[in-house]
């Protein structure tokens, strides 16, 4: 099985999102994990609400340090993807492995203080991170990391919706 990390600054909103997407597309051969730089200790609600409007399971997220990721006892991440341009230029962790790297930059719905503009942003996002989830996982012909970075790779050639930095 496959590891891939989702990695923002909060751990609240888009990272919430896209461990959660990761699970659900990846049937059993991806595993998705979240976490952030400086975590808000608590996802957000309405990351949690957009989760179960689009029929996904709504509990069992914690906002989380990226610390949690280097310890000895971690799962070897095989990918770690950053979601907000706040977390891509952080120095981060060096991870046990050297996992492929890619940055999908997202507009952070929870910086939206109207409610009903912010329950929109969260389904943009949501939409957005399915629609990549979906297509990595579509593009991912084996269970191994060279298969990921070639599904990053057949991403990449794509054009800019889907595209991902994988140079990092």
């Amino acid at each position: 099985m496959l590891n891939i990390l989702v990695l923002c600054t909060g751990n609240s909103a888009r990272s919430i999102l896209g461990e959660a997407l990761i699970n659900a597309r990846g049937e059993g051969r991806v595993a998705g994990y979240s976490a952030g730089s400086t975590p808000t200790g608590q996802p957000n609600p309405l990351a949690l609400e957009t989760l179960a409007a689009h029929g996904l399971p709504a509990t069992g997220y914690s906002s989380k340090s990226w610390d949690v990721f280097s310890a000895p006892d971690a799962p070897v991440l095989d990918a770690v993807i950053t979601v907000c341009d706040s977390a891509a230029a952080e120095v981060c962790p060096i991870w046990p492995g050297a996992p492929v790297k890619a940055h999908w930059g997202l507009p952070d719905p929870a910086a939206i203080a109207d409610a009903e503009t912010a329950r929109k942003a969260f389904h943009d996002t949501f939409n957005a991170l399915d629609a990549r989830i979906t297509a990595l996982m579509a593009a991912l012909d084996g269970d191994d990391r060279d298969a990921l970075k070639r599904a990053f790779d057949t991403l990449n050639a794509q054009p800019n919706d889907t595209r991902q930095d994988t140079s990092a």
